[in-house]
């Protein structure tokens, strides 16, 4: 009987050491501009066995970390309006800056960055299990006039001025 178990405990660990490891994986991000400025970012995403546990067991606060690291990074509050398994959705007021001139409106989005998101992984005790990818395979920012600015595999994605 101990030798059954040995075995199973053997390829249990096998198995473990031979899975790649996944983690959270950005897919694409949509960031829709209103014509005062405000925006809505929607996130997907996919998350590693073990961070769906984390938030299962309540151990990660994905919503929690998305606003923290937003707010960070944008330098104003956000709302998160919604965090799921797969998806973020969140409201970013004021995030482009507004301006008229000879009775035209133009909205500048600033630049942001990904990159600071390892910082928050880090601190959990799942972050040596894991290597995640930050960078959305696509970010589109739509503007209200239906405008967009589409970027692939970008961490930095850059500001971006549009008249309407």
């Amino acid at each position: 009987m101990k030798k059954i178990y040995l075995v199973i405990v053997c390829l249990c660990i096998l198995a473990f050491a031979v899975l790649p490891a996944q983690a959270f994986t950005a897919k694409d991000l949509t960031v829709t501009v209103q014509q005062n400025g405000d925006a809505e970012f929607v996130l997907n995403y996919d998350l590693s066995w073990v961070e769906q546990a984390a938030v299962f067991f309540k151990i990660a606060d994905p919503a929690g970390e998305l606003k923290q690291g937003i707010e960070n990074e944008l330098n104003r509050p956000v709302t998160v309006v919604s965090a799921r398994s797969s998806s973020a959705d969140v409201i970013i007021p004021s995030f482009a800056d507004v301006s008229q001139k000879d009775g035209k409106t133009s909205l500048t989005t600033p630049s942001f960055t990904f990159s600071h998101a390892q910082e928050a992984i880090n601190k959990y005790w799942f972050a040596s299990l894991i290597s995640p990818d930050f960078t959305p395979k696509t970010t589109t920012i739509i503007f209200p006039d239906g405008y967009t600015a589409s970027y692939q595999n970008l961490i930095d994605i850059p500001s971006v001025s549009h008249q309407i």
